[in-house]
């Protein structure tokens, strides 16, 4: 029997340089990761599976010639983690003349794009839940914890710190958590907004002007991510504070160091981001493509969805988490 070549071209999005620890771009990494142990397990000795990982820095048109030369280079699935959601439709168009199905992951495409073509599969989480969840999290830890209100004049005064400008879940993860956090009854006070880009060293400058021109009067610090909430912890070491008399600070995605930052105390909750089921996903959906069946197509919403759960993690459960 000859063996079938399975090329599964991946392309990741980095924000910023390669050598910034952004969140998004250590995530996508450990979702790629997975990935590829996962593929590697589905190696047969009838199917050989070869990945190929490209990188379009934060860059369309880039990613749009790289998309191009591997397509012309041959691959039987493109797994693309788009650098702009609402400018899709070269690489779809390369895609559909060649009869190669893509799976976007990480951001989600307009609708309308990804209903342009039956072989258009996206796979990753709802971020409007991420956002509902954090802000659940903060009103519960807020009830359970009257000293948050510092200065005791019934509203938490706060800072968000938001992932990127017109970033599909920067804007939903702050919508929806400050939106459940009002609905639940917790009385806010806007201190400051403020864009790091997902970056652990931009929220920790942007948290330092921060504190020396509010101090202790923060006492809550909404993060988009954990990544920015770890910057946050930094600033606040650094500053000298006493840590009980640090905000109380929340994060997004579930990384390890936010996990031992919770256990440690310096963080009191964030929102688990299942990477390795989205990694499962996206290898178990490439192989079935070319192998031709449909098991896990089917289950699919609409046919095109796989939403991965998001968790809500606090002192109570961290452990089971951390690895």
């Amino acid at each position: 029997m000859i063996s079938k070549t399975m090329r599964a071209i991946l392309h990741t999005l980095s924000y910023g340089n390669i050598e910034v620890e952004s969140s998004r771009r250590l995530v996508d990494i450990k979702k790629l990761d997975a990935m590829n142990i996962f593929l590697k397990k589905m190696d047969t000795n009838h199917m050989k599976i070869i990945t190929t990982v490209k990188n379009g820095d934060d860059n369309q048109q880039d990613q749009n010639e790289i998309v191009e030369e591997m397509i012309d280079a041959g691959c039987d699935v493109l797994c693309v983690n788009l650098v702009d959601r609402t400018a899709p439709s070269r690489i779809i168009r390369m895609a559909k003349q060649e009869d190669i199905p893509v799976l976007f992951f990480n951001r989600e495409p307009v609708r309308e794009d990804l209903m342009q073509w039956e072989k258009l599969y996206y796979i990753g989480c709802n971020a409007e839940q991420s956002g509902i969840m954090q802000g659940e999290i903060v009103a519960d830890y807020i009830k359970n914890h009257p000293e948050v209100d510092k200065n005791q004049d019934g509203k938490i005064q706060y800072i968000l710190l938001e992932g990127e400008a017109g970033h599909q879940d920067a804007i939903s993860r702050t919508d929806y958590s400050v939106k459940t956090l009002l609905e639940q009854g917790i009385n806010l006070e806007k201190l400051s907004y403020q864009f790091a880009d997902w970056n652990r060293g931009q929220a920790e400058n942007r948290m330092s002007r921060l504190i020396e021109q509010y101090g202790d009067e923060i006492e809550l610090v909404i993060s988009n991510n954990d990544e920015m909430a770890l910057g946050a912890v930094a600033a606040w070491q650094k500053a000298g504070y006493d840590c009980r008399n640090w905000p109380v600070i929340f994060g997004i995605d579930g990384l390890d160091d936010a996990l031992e930052a919770i256990k440690t105390g310096k963080m009191k909750g964030t929102v688990y981001n299942d990477k390795e089921d989205q990694a499962m996903e996206l290898a178990k959906l490439s192989l079935e493509i070319v192998c031709g069946k449909d098991t896990n197509r089917k289950h699919l919403k609409e046919g095109r969805y796989y939403v991965s759960e998001y968790c809500r993690v606090d002192s109570s459960n961290v452990d089971h988490f951390l690895k």
